[in-house]
């Protein structure tokens, strides 16, 4: 059997990464001086309730010597390891788990190491981790699983709304007009992440209950012919929206199964309190 490592901005329950056996990489995050990460963490609610005081917290992506250790450490107990990054298109956290991978092939060159650029983030990450997890305990190989996730990942589809405009604008993600403009009109938007991994807008609702209609909509939209059995819900500290979104899809579409957890600091700190984010397998993103 192989190891699956993933890192932090997959947001998965840390429950879960123990259950299943999963090592993780830590991307770490800074609030008011002070820094925290994966191994050494400040509460998600804590977290929301400081950026709600004001707080503004950057944040730092995984090194090399972080993914070296985290790698090492599976190689140590298994011949093959499989490493799902979060997004290229918004971190370099890819770029470290590569080059972290590149120098241990070199010192275990019987050993395999693939990094698997998720192109995903949050809880989509998570998603792909997830079926990872189902394979390798399934029985399916090692390259069998590696192929799936590279041919699979451009159908985890993500769907999500902020509350408020400014975290956005401050990550460069939105224009300081579109913030204030949409701020003033209580206009909620629709963002998803695409095929390079990056977010884009793909539209915008005027107040927060049709925004997160508008996420069950657009996922009858893109869901197609896949016959999805669990569906995963982040969210910035609204845990009564992302259960309402979690209602509607198992009314409207009978998907049985959801995991439900924070969106995490590293990624919390660019999005904001508030957000809603849904995650399933799709025909397209």
């Amino acid at each position: 059997m192989f190891a699956i490592t993933t890192d932090n901005n997959s947001d998965l329950p840390m429950t879960y990464l123990k259950e299943h056996d999963i090592g993780l990489m830590s991307l770490s995050y800074t609030v008011d001086g002070q820094t925290y990460d994966a191994h050494h963490p400040m509460p998600d609610a804590d977290f929301y309730a400081r950026m709600r005081a004001g707080a503004m917290p950057t944040t730092a992506q995984v090194n090399p010597e972080e993914a070296r250790r985290v790698l090492e450490q599976a190689l140590e107990t298994h011949d093959c390891v499989l490493h799902i990054a979060f997004s290229s298109g918004l971190s370099g956290s890819y770029q470290s788990a590569r080059i972290a991978a590149m120098e241990l092939q070199e010192q275990y060159p019987d050993k395999q190491i693939a990094v698997v650029d998720s192109l995903a983030a949050s809880l989509g990450q998570g998603l792909l981790v997830h079926f990872a997890v189902q394979m390798r305990d399934a029985g399916q190989s090692f390259q069998q699983t590696v192929d799936w996730c590279m041919e699979n990942r451009p159908h985890i589809v993500h769907l999500f709304t902020v509350d408020d405009l400014f975290h956005l604008y401050r990550g460069g993600r939105v224009s300081k007009a579109t913030a204030i403009v949409g701020s003033m009109l209580n206009m909620k938007p629709v963002l998803h992440v695409d095929d390079e991994g990056k977010l884009v807008a793909v539209g915008k609702m005027r107040g927060r209950k049709r925004a997160l209609d508008d996420l069950v909509k657009r996922m009858g939209e893109q869901i197609g012919d896949y016959e999805n059995k669990t569906f995963f819900i982040s969210h910035g500290d609204c845990l009564a929206d992302a259960e309402y979104v979690r209602d509607q899809v198992k009314e409207k579409f009978g998907i049985p199964d959801c995991l439900i957890n924070f969106v995490g600091p590293s990624i919390g700190a660019h999005s904001g309190p508030g957000t809603v984010a849904l995650f399933f397998l799709g025909k397209q993103r």
